[in-house]
């Protein structure tokens, strides 16, 4: 059974998201506070993690970032209604995606499913694939590996996906809508902000100036696209 980590202090919400998740066949634990989380996290290995970034003892953003730094899981942050400066740094930090409250829990299960269906089909990956290159990159599929300039360099799992699509068709323009269907699923409610916060995170990764991109370039009002 596959098993989520709930990390939410507000015990009502947490018991509601538990059995929108348990009717859809997870099994869930609840952390209702930052260490709490991390430790659950150690404990259960979770395919998945929803992430609250008001938590007592231990903010959500450095959750978050502890996570990050020791696993690839998915993980999907919850933020106050007015709270923009919080998810664009969750996302920058690794976050794969963000709801804000007040959500539906019908919407929130929609977007893990996404989030476990898009790992599967990784996992599922039949290993045909060579490496792949464009401008400085060398991506490897097969071992879910990046090399920018020779060097390893380590993604989560959404930029990897994003950055594969945009190897693969280097040179053709990307437009925004297909991106997020390709990365996040079809059934995406979020806005684009999400995407715009991952391409950001690549062009760190992947550009000698990120401020003066010369191979991750925006199409203004329409998408991006990845040029040698």
């Amino acid at each position: 059974m596959t098993h989520i980590l709930v990390v939410e202090d507000e015990e009502a919400l947490a018991d509601t998201i538990r059995y929108g998740l348990e009717r859809e066949g997870y099994e869930v634990s609840i952390a209702p506070d930052g260490r709490a989380a991390l430790q659950r996290f150690r404990a259960d290995r979770p395919a998945l993690v929803i992430l609250d970034l008001m938590l007592p003892e231990l903010s959500g953003l450095d959750v978050c970032r502890a996570i990050r730094a020791e696993s690839d899981v998915p993980i999907v942050i919850v933020t106050a209604k007015d709270a923009e400066a919080d998810k664009v740094s969750g996302l920058e930090i690794g976050a794969d995606d963000y709801v804000t409250k007040p959500f539906s829990v019908r919407e929130l299960v929609s977007r893990v499913r996404a989030h476990l269906r898009r790992v599967e089909m990784g996992e599922g990956s039949t290993g045909s694939d060579r490496a792949l290159r464009a401008g400085p990159v060398e991506l490897d599929p097969d071992r879910h590996e990046v090399r920018v300039r020779g060097e390893l360099v380590p993604l989560p799992p959404k930029e990897f996906a994003l950055l594969e699509i945009l190897v693969r068709l280097k040179g053709r323009l990307l437009r925004r809508d297909h991106l997020i269907a390709e990365v996040w699923g079809a059934d995406y409610f979020g806005d684009t902000k999400t995407l715009d916060v991952h391409m950001k995170r690549l062009r760190q990764k992947v550009e000698e100036d990120p401020h003066r991109p010369t191979h991750l370039l925006t199409v203004r009002g329409l998408g991006y696209r990845l040029v040698d």
